[in-house]
């Protein structure tokens, strides 16, 4: 405690100024979160460390290499699965920590995991039996989904990881890319998420030009978010789930984000501004079929939003 009469002691550099967004959304996660984004929170916003974040992710590892346990929200159970492998990269990759042997054990999980063609199902069969979201189909004999391959194999370029797994796994995003006609947001992400670190970049740019063209075509993202009625819903998807420039370029350095005007770029990111709950969190999107799936998304789609906003420069707190 300072002696009487003592100048108070500055705040903490760290700590967001009251009632920013920042400062709602941080109650949020103390309050709501897993050990993993509260960790996850802290190395992005309060100047934690990455090793926490390691620890916390540690937790949904399998023997396998591969990662299980309700790491992605909409499967449950503990068995290693793409979906839940891919989002522990995502993990590592935000923490500066997508390499090493940890990395080396994630890619030979992915080889014993992909299809004849060298990619990625979304979901094994090995899910049957376990809760999971009705709108994830499990089979006995799952196709390749760019949907699980294109983000995989980005995140691995762009840290620098080879590995002969990639090979295929390449080749097969660049056939998938250049190949859709026709397509649904989450797969046009993660086709962006592929072509944002695909080494090849004058082969890059020419398919995020088409992409591109195909959304604003087809209307996949809506640019005027006051008038969403005129903005089709993908098949599948929850009523009002649609997609916004913002999910599709990330970042300003996105191949995506030259696909919308600056107004258009500037009302998605006050929308999703203004979309934060009065309880600090942002909303869940897509199809909720379970209370705990909706309480452990939320923290993750939290810190989402803030990272996109801070990307683009919006003030976040």
């Amino acid at each position: 405690m300072p002696e009487t009469g003592a100048s108070p002691l500055p705040p903490l550099p760290s700590a967001p100024s009251a009632h920013s967004p920042l400062f709602r959304a941080e109650h949020f996660v103390w309050l709501t979160a897993r050990v993993l984004e509260q960790r996850l929170f802290a190395y992005h916003f309060l100047n934690g460390g990455a090793d926490p974040v390691e620890a916390a992710l540690d937790a949904y590892r399998n023997e396998d290499g591969g990662y299980g346990h309700a790491l992605e929200p909409d499967l449950r159970g503990p068995v290693s699965q793409p979906l839940h492998t891919g989002h522990a990269l995502r993990v590592l990759d935000a923490v500066g920590r997508c390499g090493g042997q940890r990395v080396e054990r994630v890619c030979r999980y992915l080889t014993s995991v992909s299809t004849a063609d060298g990619a990625l199902p979304a979901v094994r069969p090995g899910q049957r039996g376990y809760p999971a979201a009705p709108f994830i189909p499990i089979v006995d004999d799952p196709p390749s989904e760019l949907l699980a391959t294109g983000p995989v194999v980005g995140l691995l370029h762009r840290n620098g990881v080879w590995h002969a797994w990639l090979f295929r796994a390449t080749d097969f995003c660049w056939r998938a890319v250049e190949s859709l006609e026709k397509s649904h947001p989450y797969e046009i992400e993660a086709a962006v998420a592929f072509l944002d670190s695909a080494p090849d970049r004058p082969r890059a740019q020419a398919a995020a030009d088409r992409l591109g063209r195909l959304v604003r075509e087809h209307r996949l993202a809506a640019l005027d978010p006051e008038r969403l009625g005129e903005y089709p819903v993908a098949p599948g998807y929850a009523p009002g789930e649609h997609h916004f420039p913002h999910d599709f370029a990330r970042t300003p350095q996105s191949l995506a984000r030259p696909w919308f005007t600056d107004d258009e770029m500037a009302r998605s990111l006050d929308f999703l501004a203004a979309d934060q709950r009065e309880d600090g969190g942002w909303p869940v999107r897509w199809r909720q079929w379970a209370p705990g799936t909706a309480l452990e998304a939320r923290p993750m789609v939290t810190i989402d939003a803030l990272r996109t906003l801070r990307a683009h420069g919006r003030f976040v707190g």
